[in-house]
């Protein structure tokens, strides 16, 4: 038997299309995730740097055209760096209530103007306790009062949320009214410095703030000094900073984690196998007949393949019988076992159920059974006065 296997050389032929197109397509998907990822918008509400339908970058980018130093920062030691020494209005957006009051106190004392965008109970708390929050408000909202900003804007779109005062002040103004005394806008001062309490924050987005008098509302409320500093706190503004990994882990981990790697990779070197030079084999090779036969011998006699085996020498006996009986190979079975009882003078039931039908139960009966084949191929033969061939018990494969 002749088996041809492809060479190295053959196989790196075969797949370097593929191979070539993968690598080529694992580039552009990197290319692309870089090009895209460098131009993928925060997506955080009212962010100076989201150009998204909800961001704030609109009104960021026409305050510095119009000369306001806009100062985006991230950190509560940025705010107080970007504050200090400068007149300048704060933009404080705190959505997850990070500050605590003492971050909060020091920011509005440094600012000249502190714009509270849409703040909660506990800005309002620290920073303006006189004002109280009232819920959500929606719809547009017309100018009432004295302060320029608004009476500039005429109406603008109040959706964010609403306030009332709930103290006593001598000086605030309360602005687009909503309502049982809830205001979208509330702006008072206090020792030299204003707070703006500013509820309808969708005036500030993107995407509306082009409409009615939004754009008036938030140039004339944020523009009002040199220098805006833009923040919105982060979880990183927390008291004392997020608990990393670190700190959540014991001390013995990570030196133990290290030992263990140390210890996998000296298995490795100690247990692995030692991968020699590739050894070269002339192909094609010739594999003796015999050595395929005992091989499926011995698989068969694994897989007490009784019958399969039996099916083998039968195929070889019937077709070295239709041979002896002067029959075609491919005559059917049924056809070889009428021919050999009639040679042999045997009954054709009997020979047909030895040809197909016989099923051996145990080892005993296969040998038994391929006796009997060996026995009838032979009487044949010397019946119809041809040469004995070799054993079928020898050849199962032919």
């Amino acid at each position: 038997m002749t088996i041809a296997t492809p060479t190295v050389r053959t196989s790196l032929k075969r797949t370097a299309f593929w191979s070539i197109g993968t690598i080529v397509a694992v580039l552009i998907a990197v290319v692309v995730l870089l090009a895209r990822g460098a131009t993928v918008p925060d997506g955080v509400f009212l962010s100076a740097t989201n150009p998204a339908p909800v961001g704030g970058m609109a009104v960021a980018e026409v305050l510095a055209d119009q000369g306001v130093n806009v100062k985006v920062v991230g950190t509560s030691a940025e705010a107080r760096t970007a504050l200090a020494g400068a007149d300048a209005t704060l933009l404080l957006h705190d959505a997850g209530n990070y500050l605590d009051a003492d971050q909060l106190q020091d920011l509005s004392a440094l600012a000249r103007h502190t714009v509270l965008v849409e703040p909660g109970f506990l800005q309002l708390r620290d920073i303006a306790p006189e004002i109280g929050a009232a819920g959500a408000v929606g719809g547009v909202l017309t100018a009432d009062c004295e302060v320029g900003a608004v009476t500039r804007a005429g109406t603008v779109l109040g959706d964010g949320s609403g306030y009332r005062l709930i103290a006593d002040t001598t000086n605030a103004e309360s602005c687009l009214g909503s309502g049982d005394a809830v205001f979208s806008l509330i702006q008072f001062d206090r020792d030299g410095h204003r707070v703006t309490v500013l509820g309808a924050s969708a005036a500030l987005s993107n995407e509306r703030v082009a409409e009615l008098g939004n754009a008036a509302l938030a140039l004339g409320v944020l523009g009002e000094n040199a220098t805006l500093v833009w923040y919105q706190p982060t979880l990183a503004d927390v008291a004392g900073g997020a608990a990393t990994i670190a700190d959540l882990t014991p001390a013995w981990l990570s030196p133990v984690l290290a030992l263990m790697f140390l210890v996998v990779i000296a298995a490795g070197v100690w247990r692995g196998r030692r991968m020699g030079p590739l050894v070269v084999e002339h192909l094609p090779v010739t594999v003796p007949s015999n050595e395929t036969m005992d091989g499926r011998a011995r698989l068969y006699q694994k897989a007490s393949a009784r019958l399969r085996t039996l099916d083998a020498l039968r195929v070889g006996t019937v077709s070295r019988l239709a041979v002896a009986c002067g029959l075609p190979r491919t005559a059917s079975v049924t056809e070889v076992a009428a021919v050999t009882a009639s040679i042999t003078g045997r009954d054709i039931r009997e020979v047909t159920a030895l040809l197909l039908n016989a099923e051996p139960a145990t080892d005993r009966d296969l040998i038994r059974l391929s006796d009997e084949l060996l026995t009838l191929e032979e009487t044949t033969q010397n019946a119809s006065g041809l040469r004995p061939t070799a054993s079928p018990s020898t050849e199962p494969g032919e």
